[in-house]
């Protein structure tokens, strides 16, 4: 008997596998490896809407609990991944910058818009006008942090491998049974994957495609993360990944030659220098028609619960979304409506 089964290992699972162990819960974990989102994301973790200088959703209430969720992770774990790093932003005109200042009045903004422009000091970047920097921002090495959990799991025996056979789940009352593992709850963090879920595939999730290219630049000499069209982003000995697209249309993880060439075209905008094309990543992002999480219990199932729909801003979300839902189930805490699966319910 365990209190919790979780399947999938994204940033949603581990995020909720980590707020059980520190509120001491037993769970099991069963994962197949079969989303790449969240390993292949560019770890950003950043409030701000690049595009129109709008805060994310609720990114004031999310982002310092994630970086300190982290933080604690990476104590825990005894490894290193979190680097703080600055955003700067790319003004295209005078007109953008002016629209920056005035976003950077407002009350919810004015803690993460710095209005001390940067000059560009780097000779291969093709930035005419300044920069606006985004505080409290940075990176996570996604990969480490996932795999070094998974591990973490597996030396304590509770790290299943493979896809489970949603045909063997059994329902009581009050728990729910799968083979020989008996657990009061059953949450589903399955990602895109959610869309082959017999039990929750009524949601509206759609999935967004993304990739990214790895280059390789020995002038470049770039330490900050530059958003532009795309992000660059510093990943250490001289390399970087630039990205992501947006893909609607796609649902697989395959990379394809029309995000090659759509990166390259974008990227040459911004790079005076030389580079190589030294990786490709794919994976299918699960994003929300409302663009919000999909978060609580299953209409008919009173122990089954599903977390997912962070779309591309599951840094910070997921470690708040997760100790929402642990206070929800062990608490009876209300979920916020907006991210609520009741909202999906007929009326």
């Amino acid at each position: 008997m365990v209190d919790y089964i979780v399947v999938g290992l994204g940033l949603a699972g581990t995020s909720f596998c980590e707020t059980l162990r520190r509120n001491n819960k037993t769970f099991v974990v069963f994962n197949d490896r079969s989303q790449t989102s969240s390993r292949v994301a560019g770890g950003l973790y950043n409030p701000i809407i690049l595009k129109r200088f709008t805060l994310s959703w609720k990114a004031d209430e999310q982002l310092f609990y994630a970086t300190e969720f982290y933080t604690q992770l990476e104590q825990f774990l005894g490894v290193h991944f979190n680097r703080r790093l600055s955003v700067l932003r790319k003004f295209a005109s005078i007109e953008e910058q002016n629209l920056w200042y005035e976003a950077a009045d407002k009350e919810r903004l004015k803690l993460f818009l710095d209005t001390q422009l940067v000059t560009n000091n780097n000779p291969h970047l093709n930035v005419p006008n300044k920069l606006g920097k985004v505080l409290h921002t940075g990176k996570l090495n996604t990969s480490l942090l996932l795999d070094t959990y998974e591990q973490w799991l597996v030396e304590q025996g509770i790290m299943h491998y493979g896809t489970l056979d949603y045909n063997k789940l059994k329902f009581g009352s009050k728990d729910v049974v799968y083979g020989a593992i008996t657990a009061r709850h059953i949450i589903f963090c399955e990602g895109f994957g959610l869309t082959t879920n017999p039990y929750f595939k009524y949601l509206p999730l759609q999935g967004s495609k993304g990739e990214y290219l790895i280059i390789e630049s020995k002038e470049l000499k770039e330490e900050s993360l530059v958003k532009f069209s795309l992000f660059l982003i510093p990943l250490g000995n001289d390399r970087y990944k630039v990205g992501a697209t947006y893909n609607r249309g796609d649902k697989d993880n395959d990379i394809t030659l029309w995000a090659e060439k759509e990166i390259i075209n974008k990227l040459n905008t911004l790079l005076k220098c030389k580079y190589t094309v030294v990786g490709q990543e794919a994976g299918v992002r699960p994003t929300v028609k409302d663009r919000r999480p999909l978060v609580g219990k299953h209409p008919q199932y009173p122990n089954m619960w599903v977390l997912n729909g962070f779309g591309s801003h599951g840094i910070i979300i997921g470690p708040w979304a997760s100790k929402a839902l642990f206070e929800h189930i062990e608490m009876q805490r209300p979920l916020d409506k907006e991210m609520d699966i009741n909202r999906f319910l007929p009326n």
